[in-house]
């Protein structure tokens, strides 16, 4: 028996990790199907063996907690969760308890959308409140992020006294195939699929931020309703359509389970070919009245199921192993296969992350290998099953583009070319060069600057300034007056500050803020190329790894060349920051909220200017919080810890 107990307190164990992973942290380590299999034996184990069941098991929560980022909402009627089915047998198993109660069943099957359930509340007609599903019981308020969503409704087709609604917002592959390529292209390290990108999105502080990742919603339940009567979950969708909103698509009303389930199966054909992610179907009894006879257990309502679709699994062979370099320098193999039809659609490549993967793993080209679509999105290798080559693949020595040798730093399993003037990492460079936070050339995007490198009119940073309107305007669809204005741009950006020049090279670990720090503690570049290690790790808030990065960058010879180039060219070198004083000199700022009259931006250059620095997070080495409206956790924090709050009168009366 102790084996059985240490098994259900390891289950437990893990699956609150993952669970605290998936929902809290938006950054999942295993896929829905091996956490489905193991809170499936959990529940076994606890049904098996009572005595060892606890009111705080995994099997009695719903997934996710109020992140105390935003304010809490206290759901009135609980968002429960679905209780999980993966065979036919337990669809059929489902209906018969369901007949057990209730006779002459009718249900409704809908796709299961794979993304953040949220609750939208209506008074009057008018969008009153939007909040996450969090435990069930108390979500996040998150209304400033939904409104910016195209298919939340702000204002109903019928005004009714009071409607809350239950949906899904997720990710259009296509929105999510943007926002990776924008991640790959700033070296951030992307999304693993549309739902973590969607959670991720949906909770910004900056609703901006949200707008810019195109997010949707499907709606697909009435929680309450006030001024209306309705008595089946088919017409619940069709009233919801007719008050303007989007609901969720390809429902359909059947008379038997036997027809459910084939639905559940017409709609796991189609999910490849679907713009959005979905990882199951749910059957629902239709009818209201049978639904308040049917109840709910403490986690799960008894009139619903939600079939979870396998992941699908094929055999294949690796016919080659690709190598490109991104932006950041950082090697990617690439499987390239023999294509396999997968989850709906063709796969003929496959990620391989690292060489310490492809070593677990042993794989070689000529392998046959299984290969599963991760979250549906990105094909995975999962193991080799037969070998038809000796040992793993190997890394190259030298960069594949510019034959530079590569570098693998201590503690990392990645593999880098450091060279600035590598052609790999050219577009991606580019294009971070001109972004808004580095040399901001209005004008110079992405698609702009492809278009310059494949007509051999960019082949290097310096390039940029080398650029000349006639040239510009000769190409298709460029006019002389947008030719002239981006010339104008390229040289406005000459009298950027250090800070956004050191910025724009990109540097490995060094941001926006540490590049401002380089630039006022050295004021020039030339004190910064030749600065040794230990001068950098006099900069509050560097590390060793930051140091060596930027020792490294200038001291190889594409950098050497970069900059002398660019110092011909009149591009400032010299820091511009201008301190008043030093009355906030060693003081450590952090601003949280929203100001009456300040921008964040603007409170951080006069805390600048006055010889102090700011920093994102709370800690025993901040001095002052600049604490506005809506401030969260970052107010919560410097209360705990003693720090001073001010607000932005107090902070305006130290400056004077």
């Amino acid at each position: 028996m102790k084996n059985i107990e240490k098994e259900i307190n390891d289950l437990r164990t893990t699956l609150r990790y993952h669970s605290d992973r998936y929902y809290n942290d938006d950054a999942p380590e295993i896929e829905d199907y091996e956490y489905d299999m193991m809170m499936r034996r959990l529940k076994e184990l606890e049904e098996k063996y009572p005595e060892f069941d606890t009111p705080d098991s995994p099997t009695k929560r719903v997934g996710g907690k109020a992140d105390n980022t935003f304010e809490s909402v206290t759901h009135t009627v609980r968002m429960e969760s679905l209780q999980d089915a993966f065979s036919k047998e337990e669809i059929f198993d489902f209906a018969r308890r369901v007949n057990d109660s209730v006779s002459d069943v009718h249900y409704v099957v809908e796709p299961k959308i794979d993304g953040l359930s949220v609750s939208l509340e209506y008074v009057d007609g008018v969008f009153y409140r939007g909040s996450t599903r969090g435990d069930g019981d108390v979500g996040e308020d998150v209304s400033g992020n939904l409104r910016v969503i195209r298919n939340v409704p702000l204002k109903l087709k019928k005004s009714l006294p009071y409607i809350e609604v239950r949906g899904e917002v997720y990710m259009p592959k296509k929105s999510f195939d943007k926002v990776v390529d924008r991640q790959l292209i700033n070296g951030e390290k992307p999304f693993k699929n549309p739902r973590n990108a969607a959670a991720g999105s949906l909770r910004q502080k900056d609703s901006e931020v949200t707008a810019g990742r195109g997010l949707d919603i499907f709606i697909f339940n009435i929680q309450q309703i006030e001024g209306e009567a309705l008595t089946s979950h088919k017409q619940s969708l069709d009233y919801l359509k007719e008050l303007g909103f989007n609901t969720v698509p390809y429902y359909e009303r059947v008379d038997t389970i036997e027809q459910a389930f084939s639905k559940v199966e017409q709609i796991g054909e189609m999910r490849g070919e679907l713009e959005f992610d979905i990882d199951g179907a749910v059957i629902k009894v239709d009818d209201f009245s049978d639904r308040e006879l049917l109840g709910s257990t403490a986690k799960y309502p008894k009139w619903a199921v939600a079939f979870k679709y396998p992941p699908e699994e094929k055999q294949t062979r690796i016919v080659d192993i690709e190598i490109t370099v991104g932006r950041t320098g950082k090697l990617t193999p690439t499987a390239v296969l023999e294509p396999v039809h997968l989850a709906g659609t063709t796969v003929s490549r496959a990620t391989l992350h690292n060489q310490d993967f492809i070593v677990q793993k042993g794989v070689n080209i000529g392998d046959i290998i299984t290969v599963r679509k991760a979250g549906d999105i990105i094909p995975e290798v999962l193991c080799v099953n037969e070998k038809h080559s000796e040992g793993c693949f190997v890394y190259p020595t030298h960069c594949p583009s510019c034959n530079q040798t590569l570098v693998s730093e201590e503690g990392e399993v990645d593999i880098r070319c450091i060279n600035p003037e590598c052609p790999a990492q050219l577009l991606r460079n580019l294009i971070h060069f001109c972004s808004r936070d580095a040399m901001d050339i209005e004008g110079l995007g992405p698609s702009i600057i492809e278009t310059f490198v494949e007509n051999g009119m960019i082949k290097d940073i310096s390039d940029i300034y080398h650029l000349n309107a006639q040239d510009i305007s000769s190409l298709d669809g460029f006019q002389t007056t947008s030719a002239n204005n981006i010339i104008s741009s390229v040289e406005k950006s000459k009298n950027n500050d250090l800070g956004k020049l050191i910025f724009a090279f990109g540097i490995r670990h060094i941001g926006a803020k540490a590049a401002k720090l380089l630039s006022d503690y050295f004021k020039n570049i030339d004190a910064v190329m030749n600065a040794e290690v230990d001068d950098i790790l006099k900069i509050d808030g560097f590390g060793d790894v930051m140091a060596k990065a930027v020792y490294d960058y200038f001291h190889s010879q594409g950098a050497v060349e970069l900059v002398s180039e660019l110092k011909t060219i009149g591009v400032n070198t010299q820091s511009k920051t201008v301190i008043k004083d030093n009355r906030f000199e060693g003081k450590t700022f952090v601003l949280t909220g929203t100001l009456p009259t300040l921008k964040r931006s603007e409170a951080s250059k006069i805390i600048e200017s006055f010889g102090g620095k700011t920093s994102s997070s709370v800690s025993k080495k901040t001095d002052f919080v600049l604490s506005g409206e809506a401030s969260g956790s970052k107010l919560d924090k410097a209360n705990a810890l003693g720090i001073t709050v001010i607000d932005e009168n107090e902070f305006l009366e130290m400056i004077k």
